[in-house]
């Protein structure tokens, strides 16, 4: 993390300093790129249809090692009492734009958070935005974020972790609902003392479906809506799941700035 940021002064310096570089390579080693973004529904009317109760399907069926189970039973009555609080919201979040925040009422409040000597911060990619020529794989818990790396230098993602502080931040890359899940989990449980937040990005679906877990777990966090080709129903959601996901989602130019804003902002703390 901070390879590239550390080179330079100042943040605008180094952000220039990568978006240089980024367009050339976009000229000499173009990779693959969504040209028209989709206009998709964030979830299909039919699957938005009993949502909650096909998440909780979703994650008791393939909770492989029972993890979410024996959570929510090492304090049944607190974790309960969250769940039904949450499911008794029409929505387990409040959205600004591409923006869902869980147990936030806005971004200013996430920005507190950030600030807090105490905290710390988890920030996980969906692969689902990785680029198809990523030389750690797409269906993988690995990011090479290589400095000299022409598909690193094009990714949204390696800017992001380039440009992450480096103490008290956790840099994730996401394959699955249940991975990034049992990571906050446990970095609840080893870290009693720090308040653990997050930034995730992930497809509307996905946002809407498990942010009553969340709230479950009283993490306070923000999860990133992404666009393009996105899962909007469960048989492509199950597949994405599997490692089947033959097209590319991304964040939106706009939020792109949102997040490194954050970013910066976390940085500039100074923690």
């Amino acid at each position: 993390m901070s390879a590239h940021w550390d080179k330079h002064s100042t943040w605008e310096d180094a952000e220039k300093s990568w978006d240089v570089r980024s367009s050339e390579l976009e000229q000499s080693h173009p990779i693959r790129q969504l040209v028209k973004i989709p206009k998709l529904p964030g979830i299909r009317p039919k699957t938005k249809k009993h949502l909650r109760w096909k998440a909780m399907n979703y994650l008791a069926k393939y909770d492989e090692e029972k993890f979410f189970i024996k959570y929510f039973f090492s304090n049944p009555i607190k974790h309960g009492f969250n769940l039904i609080r949450s499911y008794l919201t029409p929505l387990p979040f409040t959205r600004d734009d591409d923006f869902f925040f869980y147990g936030l009422k806005n971004e200013q409040e996430f920005r507190d958070m950030l600030v807090k000597k105490n905290s710390k911060l988890v920030i996980g990619f969906s692969y689902c935005h990785k680029p198809f020529e990523c030389p750690s794989g797409r269906f993988t818990q690995e990011c090479a974020h290589e400095t000299n790396n022409p598909v690193c230098g094009q990714c949204f993602i390696g800017k992001c972790v380039h440009s992450l502080p480096t103490k008290q931040v956790l840099p994730v890359f996401i394959t699955t609902v249940h991975q990034i899940g049992e990571v906050i989990v446990k970095e609840v449980k080893k870290h009693p003392k720090l308040e653990i937040t997050y930034i995730i990005t992930a497809c509307e679906m996905t946002l809407q479906m498990f942010g009553d877990w969340a709230n479950m777990m009283n993490v306070r966090g923000l999860g990133v809506r992404l666009d393009g080709q996105i899962c909007n129903t469960m048989k492509a959601f199950v597949a994405s799941e599997h490692g089947i996901k033959p097209g590319m989602a991304v964040v939106l130019d706009n939020t792109k700035t949102r997040i490194l804003d954050l970013i910066k902002f976390r940085r500039d703390a100074n923690i």
